[in-house]
C-alpha cells in the first residue's frame, strides 16, 4: 500500500526514516513528505500534499501517518480528498486541541518564528475546532513524559510536550496510549506493530472499521527509541 509519512514541527523527513524503513520491510510503498513550518504556509503545504495524492490517479489505496503538526496538515487536507480518501490515518502525538505548548510557542518570539504561520494557528481555538477528522483514524498518545508539581503539565499523563488529553480531544475512543515521549513516538515498536496490524485489516476489510485491540500495559518502561520494551 502507498503510505505518506509527514513529520512534525521543527523536524525534517529524516525523523521518519526509521519508520519508513520498517514499513518498507513489510512491502509498503512509503513516501516522505517534507515541509518547513518556518517558511511555508499551511495552505501551500496542504496543496502540495493533495497534489501528491491526486498524482496517483485516484485509484490506488493509501494511508497517511502524521507526527504532531503533520496530523494537523492531514486534517486540513482531508476535505480536499473527497472521492479519494485514505483507507486509514494514523496520528502520532497530535495536538487535537489548543494545547499549553502552542500557547507558549505563540508568546516566545524565537519559538514563534520557528513555528511560523502553522505554529500560530495551533494556538487558535477557532482553527483547531474547524479541522476535519478523517474516517478510520487511530491516535497514539505518549505517556512517558515527566509528572511533577513543577512540570507545566503537572501529574497528567503526557509525552513531554502534550498531555494525553490534549492528544485526544473529543476523540478519546480512537486513542491508544503508549509509553513514549513526543520526539520519538514514531520509533515506538508498539505503535509500529499496531499500524501494521491495522493496515492488514484495511487490506482485508476495506477499512470499514479499524480494530482497537488493547495494548499491553508496559508500566515503568519507555518505548520510542526503536526498541521493544520488556513485557
Amino acid at each position: 500500500m502507498n503510505i505518506i509519512l509527514i513529520h512534525g514541527m521543527g523536524r525534517t523527513p529524516l525523523s521518519m526514516l526509521p519508520l519508513q524503513r520498517r514499513l518498507k520491510q513489510r512491502d509498503h510503498r512509503v513516501h516522505l513528505f517534507g515541509y518547513s513550518s518556518t517558511f511555508q504556509s499551511l495552505a501551500r503545504t496542504t496543496e502540495r500534499l493533495v497534489q501528491l495524492i491526486h498524482s496517483w490517479g485516484g485509484t490506488e489505496p493509501y494511508a497517511l501517518i502524521g507526527h504532531s503538526l503533520g496530523s494537523v496538515i492531514i486534517r486540513n487536507a482531508y476535505p480536499q480528498l473527497y472521492g479519494h480518501e485514505p483507507v486509514a490515518s494514523f496520528f502520532l502525538a497530535p495536538p487535537m486541541v489548543v494545547c499549553k505548548a502552542a500557547r507558549i510557542f505563540s508568546t516566545v518570539w524565537p519559538l514563534r518564528i520557528l513555528g511560523g504561520e502553522m505554529g500560530s494557528l495551533l494556538a487558535r481555538e477557532e482553527f483547531m475546532q474547524q479541522l476535519a477528522m478523517p474516517k478510520n483514524t487511530k491516535i497514539y498518545a505518549g505517556t512517558a513524559g515527566p509528572r511533577a508539581d513543577w512540570w507545566p503539565l503537572g501529574h497528567e499523563p503526557n509525552d513531554g510536550v502534550l498531555s494525553a488529553e490534549e492528544a485526544s480531544g473529543s476523540f478519546r475512543e480512537q486513542v491508544i496510549e503508549v509509553p513514549s515521549i513526543h520526539t520519538f513516538i514514531m520509533n515506538s515498536a508498539i505503535v509500529f506493530d499496531d499500524i501494521v496490524s491495522s493496515l492488514e485489516d484495511a487490506n482485508t476489510n476495506d477499512a470499514n472499521n479499524l480494530r482497537f485491540a488493547p495494548i499491553p500495559n508496559h508500566a515503568g518502561s519507555v518505548d520510542g527509541i526503536g526498541t521493544r520494551p520488556p513485557i
